[in-house]
């Protein structure tokens, strides 16, 4: 078999890089950026070239395998599907439905086939106890945009290659190659503001890679964002700058939004912030003086107390300045197979609560934070039994000493993954499912928050063995054997379980936007897998367009700019910053994010695990001559549920009072088969994250802002 060229995007990120493969007989000999790529243009990263790296690790399964006293044990499919069916229903006729309890990762949105089949198979399983890791980054945007336009998948992006100032707070898109913004080459577009005579200004606790980069940086105390934001507010209202604009018309309660932030003025909450007034001052300035305005935040204010109430005033200020479903502004996407039309009916929330700490579900899910809790907590509705899909509670939920108490206290585990990893150890039964360059990809989920309205679909490169399975083939089986329902959903499950990818993908294009049935009468020119497949490099839909108010899915087509939910919260603001007690605890927490760290299993991967201190906890110079901390010495960081042994790294690129320390590390755990992940283990700061710190509208883990106190060990690392 001669050399030849593979083509494939890249899905270990958000950005959709083509990829261009070279193979030899199956081998990959190199892997580089796609130059003809109709989104990416050639750009690359290093977890596109490590998908080689992630082909050939031994350390990946490719078959399942059961957990044994003996230690695991290769097994075949059958006897896995069949070990799961009698566990499961086991625990099903004794507990009921609800004993069963699903967690899903971040990878289930980059994988085609998941994505696909995932909804299906946990609706099969019928229970309330679904839990996943968007609780743990992402739900305070779902909450606002449910309630301010109707559904929660509909999510503006900054139309980011005619913007002229862009400010960025809680968010480091150099090092996340943007989110909810997903775009290619985010390093050359932001300097290409800057070319145009446009600003990037950062507001972020730490110097980050964006704000390197960035016309201007401040330091901004964690969780004090909400602040910042309302005083914004406020000032827009003060000048009398509401621009007066399309979406505003149908926006309704701009009198309620003034009263709300009246007391919050800048000279007011400047202190609080660690941002002089007059620095505030002319950030505003800035933001009414040019054209093409955005204000953009993303982890940083998603992962703190009060992320949805942040992201609510980011909302509403775009709404104020003109610059909602505007060019130039935010924009929403009309991708090629409309997954915010098709996931209409799975946008609900606030229905039911869970049994322990009484948190709504939000879009049929509990928060990852209370998990354990439903485990361990015994009663009618304890969860005894619980499926897994591509993600690692065991490191990136809060308080991880309590989840993995849980974990080793189910009755019985199953794990769709490829790695024994922190978590699935503790699984009775793994599923790995083929990975990377042996699939086909369709990014369904992040043509949703794109820059621009392209499409493209990628065949497998290279063809699994006989022993290996498919996620859709494991999910479907699992659809299947473990289905909770009526006699007629039945058949139609069975059906539907049996559908190929492929086939489902082809109908989705046709009926689409742009397909060839997606109007009244057919296109000659419209999508289908077949043109897909013609067009390696992908294919441009149309420019972005406004898209309001006929895009809304309020009841009303109207915006909500107060919903009431805000309103009520922010009422108890004020008590909640006077009931901060920091004298035990005087450093506050905040985490960091790594181009070659998407996910902790990629910390197994040698060319995205290389690099020297990437696992430390950085401090202001000043806050470690206070303590006596000298730079690569051992520190011990504490909170009120724990505390971790970290090699301390003195820089000036945070703030004083602030510590940053990565998440999703720690894999010394015994048991643990990832070899090259155990040579640089990291210290898991999850260990000192309280899993009760949540923000109260969203229920997302408020990582940032965590209470720590800071001490001398006296040996160097």
């Amino acid at each position: 078999m001669p050399k030849e060229i593979k083509y494939r995007t890249c899905h270990l990120c958000e950005a959709m890089c083509g990829l261009q493969i070279e193979l030899d007989r199956g081998e990959v000999l190199s892997i580089k950026g796609h130059k003809e790529d109709i989104y990416s243009r050639g750009h690359i990263c290093p977890k596109g070239v490590a998908l080689k790296e992630l082909h050939t690790d031994k350390d990946r399964l490719k078959e399942p395998i059961k957990r044994t006293a003996n230690g695991w044990k290769k097994i075949t499919w059958e006897e896995a599907y069949d070990t799961v069916e009698r566990e499961m229903k086991k625990i099903r006729k004794q507990h009921g439905n609800n004993a069963i309890a699903t967690y899903t990762g971040n990878p289930t949105v980059h994988n085609a086939g998941t994505a696909l089949t995932l909804y299906d198979t946990i609706n099969a399983i019928n229970t309330k106890n679904r839990y996943a890791s968007h609780s743990m980054d992402s739900v305070p945007v779902f909450v606002v945009n449910q309630l301010m336009y109707g559904h929660a998948m509909l999510s503006p992006v900054p139309d980011i290659e005619k913007l002229d100032y862009f400010l960025i707070i809680g968010a480091n898109p150099i090092a996340s190659n943007g989110s909810f913004m997903s775009t290619p080459d985010i390093r050359g577009k932001l300097k290409a503001i800057q070319d145009r005579g446009g600003k990037v200004v950062v507001l972020d606790p730490r110097f980050t890679e964006t704000a390197k980069k960035a016309s201007e940086h401040y330091f901004i105390s964690p969780e004090s964002d909400v602040l910042l934001l309302l005083a914004i507010t406020n000032e827009i209202f003060k000048r009398k700058a509401v621009v007066s604009s399309r979406v505003l018309d149908f926006s309704d309660h701009l009198d309620q939004l003034k009263q709300l932030v009246e007391g919050y003025t800048i000279s007011s909450i400047a202190p609080n912030t660690g941002i002089t007034a007059e620095q505030i001052n002319h950030i505003v300035d800035d933001l009414l003086a040019h054209d093409n305005s955005v204000l953009y935040g993303r982890l940083g204010i998603n992962t703190q107390s009060h992320g949805t109430l942040c992201q609510w005033l980011i909302n509403c200020i775009n709404i104020l300045l003109g610059k909602m479903d505007e060019p130039g502004g935010l924009m929403f996407t009309l991708p090629a197979i409309d997954y915010v039309k098709l996931m209409a009916h799975e946008s609900k929330m606030f229905r039911y609560k869970s049994r322990v700490r009484q948190y709504q579900e939000i879009v049929g899910e509990f928060p990852t934070a209370t998990l354990a809790e439903e485990i361990l907590t015994e009663g009618e509705g304890q969860v005894k039994a619980l499926l897994t899909i591509a993600g690692n509670p065991a490191r990136s939920a809060p308080n991880s000493a309590l989840m993995e108490e849980a974990l080793g206290a189910l009755d019985f585990m199953v794990a769709v993954d490829m790695y024994i990893n922190e978590t699935t150890k503790y699984a009775n039964i793994i599923l790995p499912p083929a990975v990377g360059l042996e699939t086909m990809h369709y990014s369904f989920v992040l043509h949703i928050i794109a820059t621009r309205n392209t499409t493209k679909f990628s065949p497998a490169p290279i063809p699994i063995s006989d022993k290996q399975r498919y996620d859709w083939q494991i999910l479907g089986e699992l659809q299947r054997r473990l289905f909770s329902g009526n006699s007629l959903q039945k058949i139609k499950n069975n059906i539907n379980s049996r559908i190929h990818p492929r086939t489902k993908l082809d109908m989705a294009l046709k009926t689409g936007p742009y397909g060839v049935l997606g109007g009244r009468f057919m296109k000659k020119d419209g999508l289908s897998l077949k043109r897909l497949l013609e067009k390696k490099e992908g294919i441009e839909l149309s420019p972005l367009k406004p898209v309001f108010p006929e895009r809304l899915f309020t009841e009303n087509k109207r915006v909500d700019l107060v919903p009431s939910q805000m309103a009520e919260e922010l009422r108890k603001l004020p008590d909640w910053f006077s009931a901060q007690e920091a004298e035990q605890f005087p450093f506050k927490l905040i985490g960091r994010r790594h181009l070659r760290s998407n996910n902790s299993w990629m910390h197994n991967l040698p060319m995205l695990a290389g690099g020297s201190r990437r696992c430390t906890a950085m401090i202001h110079p000043d806050d470690a001559e206070d303590l006596g901390i000298v730079d690569g010495e051992k520190i011990l960081v504490s909170s009120p549920i724990g505390s971790i042994n970290i090699v301390a790294e003195v820089t000036d690129h945070v703030a004083r009072g602030v510590v940053c320390i990565p998440h999703g590390w720690g894999h010394e755990s015994q048991g643990v088969g990832l070899q090259v992940a155990r040579q640089e283990a990291g210290i898991n700061v999850n260990d000192i994250v309280d899993h009760r710190r949540v923000d109260p509208l969203s229920y997302n883990a408020a990582f940032s802002g965590q209470l720590v106190a800071v001490s001398k060990m006296g040996s160097r690392a």
